[in-house]
């Protein structure tokens, strides 16, 4: 297990123990940040030294798995799940709202309201974008990563 350092500065730092983190936290050296993944901050100066971390995402539909490490020990692993039920949901609130339309008295059809802003995508597809972004955003709070691998799965059976 690590626990995650920020500099007095907010700038991360390189993971260490818990033991050393307790310590620090004894002696007033450093505060608590977060608890899940448990991050600290110094209160006291230090030389912000890192060694280069680097970040590997494997971009999935359904699931993304994320890594970060040296090249000696891996420092961050996690599966995270993405939400599959938004083409439901929204078919089900446009059901509502077409019964709710039907129980009013009749209103002339308009169409100027059916097209779509530039760069608009389905909300299911904006979910997954916004997931992976704040994954990584997470990630860079965290821990000082200096080069970022992005694998995107592929199903069509090219190399990428």
């Amino acid at each position: 297990m690590k626990v995650y350092v920020l500099s007095k500065t907010e700038k991360p730092l390189m993971p260490t123990t818990p033991a050393r983190a307790r310590k620090m936290l004894r002696d007033g050296k450093a505060t608590v940040v977060k608890r899940t993944p448990f991050t600290i901050r110094l209160t006291v100066q230090t030389k912000e030294y890192t060694q280069p971390v680097t970040l590997g995402i494997d971009a999935g539909s359904k699931t993304i798995g994320v890594s970060a490490g040296t090249e000696k020990e891996e420092l961050y692993s996690s599966e995270i799940t993405l939400r599959d039920d938004i083409v439901k949901l929204l078919s089900e609130k446009r059901q509502y709202r077409r019964t709710r339309r039907n129980r009013l008295r009749y209103r002339k059809p308009q169409f100027l309201n059916r097209k779509k802003d530039n760069g608009w995508l389905a909300p299911s597809i904006q979910h997954k974008i916004d997931s992976h972004l704040k994954i990584v955003e997470s990630i860079h709070k965290i821990l000082p990563v200096s080069t970022p691998i992005f694998k995107a799965k592929n199903t069509k059976g090219v190399s990428n």
